[in-house]
């Protein structure tokens, strides 16, 4: 089976056809929102079905699913919960099926390998009302990367069980994975959780968000803009590329400088974290942009950092085309 796998993340667009043996035949990466989409998929050649990376599945879509006008409709729903990506994401597969009309179409959640999450692990401290009425809960994200890449793993380093997976790039979440199962990660109800990220706050005490909403200081449009779009790597020093943040650090940048400490620090704790979720760790995965390309961030992390023991480091290249199109086959064979 040939599956075109339609990557949307909240700025790039990345199409690749894999064959029946999971080798790449075709590539084309795009912005977000392109407009040369539909020349892409008009060179992209024969595919049997397509499957897409949907960030948010909410609490009704655990598992990759068969695309239809009523599943569109419940993830549109899901937007206000990650504004960032789940737009484009729906708008590239909707194009996709008005390109390539009779393909059938699978989605993909990232939120679906989270799904095994214990109890404590997925419920907030907040009142039974609250979480019943709206829904409130870890939901977890960058799952289809966390998959991969403890499977992987797994194969590598004979005998690892507890991996902790480090998924860094424009966004940022850290998973401890347990005989394949996720059982903790970083991020919550939304991917604004966890780590510092390019542009996202992550983690923030929520008594601040409080205080300057009940001064006025901002609205809810200009605090979640600021959240989700201007904070980060941004916020700290100006950019979000961390390659800029490592260059303008090593010239004596303070900004710069800072920025990198405060996302290694946060990146360190967590770690810890999920080591101490698992009660120790087989292995430390490093994945995304900056986990396989800034090894400045992965020394940084590492360095000292005992809980790891004799655990092997990996760094071990992001391939969630790998997961979609295995998640489209099982779907569509089934």
């Amino acid at each position: 089976m040939h599956v075109l796998v339609v990557n949307a993340g909240s700025s790039s667009l990345k199409l690749r056809l894999l064959d029946p043996d999971d080798e790449i035949v075709w590539t084309r990466d795009l912005e977000a929102g392109s407009e040369e989409l539909e020349d892409a998929l008009a060179e992209a050649g024969e595919a049997d079905a397509s499957g897409h990376r949907i960030v948010h599945g909410g609490p009704g879509h655990t598992s990759a699913e068969a695309v239809d006008d009523a599943l569109l409709a419940d993830l549109r729903a899901l937007t206000e919960l990650a504004p960032l990506h789940q737009p484009p994401a729906l708008d590239a597969l909707e194009a996709v099926r008005r390109g390539r009309p009779g393909l059938p179409a699978v989605a993909c959640f990232d939120t679906a390998f989270h799904t095994t999450l214990p109890e404590a692990a997925r419920t907030y401290a907040l009142p039974a009302e609250w979480r019943e009425r709206y829904g409130l809960r870890r939901y977890g994200f960058h799952g289809l990367s966390h998959a991969y890449a403890s499977r992987r793993a797994g194969e590598l380093v004979d005998g690892a069980r507890r991996i902790v997976t480090c998924h860094l790039g424009a966004g940022a979440s850290l998973a401890a994975v347990l005989d394949g199962r996720s059982v903790d990660t970083t991020m919550g109800f939304t991917p604004l959780a966890g780590l510092v990220m390019a542009t996202r706050s992550g983690d923030v005490d929520p008594g601040i968000l409080a205080w300057l909403l009940e001064r006025d200081a901002v609205d809810a449009g200009e605090l979640n803009d600021v959240l989700e779009r201007r904070s980060g790597l941004r916020g700290l020093a100006g950019t979000a590329d961390m390659r800029e943040v490592i260059a303008a650090a090593g010239h004596g940048d303070d900004a710069a400088r800072l920025a990198f400490d405060v996302y290694v620090h946060r990146l360190r704790s967590s770690i810890g974290a999920m080591v101490a979720s698992l009660g120790g760790v087989d292995a430390l995965v490093f994945t995304g942009g900056v986990g396989e390309r800034a090894p400045e961030v992965r020394d940084a992390a590492t360095d000292g950092l005992g809980l790891l023991g004799d655990a092997p480091v990996l760094v071990i290249e992001a391939r969630e085309d790998l997961e979609i199109a295995r998640s489209v086959r099982s779907v569509l064979r089934a």
